[in-house]
């Protein structure tokens, strides 16, 4: 019988090493997913010229996010696309284009 006990609780051990070392990523991986929804965020947007790319340096559990800005091909002024990238199928897709004037960063009040 305590053979059985340390057997399993060898095994459960076991098993708990596993399913975080599947979680745990290098950052080179880290580095290989950024390029990787970078260059497909920029793939699907092909209306802009030189588009620059601002990944979300990990994204969400299940999705890379980007957002893709540049000059619509003809166009004067600058749009902002959302980019999410499915991390699982490694397919993109991408939202519409918005006006400079809709996409602004707003600094937080500085603390007094």
């Amino acid at each position: 019988m305590p053979h059985r006990s340390i057997l399993t609780l060898a095994l459960v051990a076991a098993t708990g090493f596993v399913a975080t070392g599947a979680h745990a990523s290098s950052s080179d991986a880290w580095e290989e997913f950024r390029a990787d929804v970078s260059e497909k965020c920029i793939a699907a947007g092909p209306s802009l010229d030189k588009p620059v790319v601002v990944v979300d340096p990990f994204g969400s559990e299940s999705f890379g996010l980007a957002l893709v800005s540049g000059k619509p091909k003809g166009a004067e002024n600058a749009v902002t696309q959302i980019c999410v990238y499915d991390k699982q199928k490694k397919t993109v897709e991408i939202g519409g284009e918005l006006a400079g004037d809709t996409v602004t960063v707003v600094a937080p009040p500085a603390d007094k």
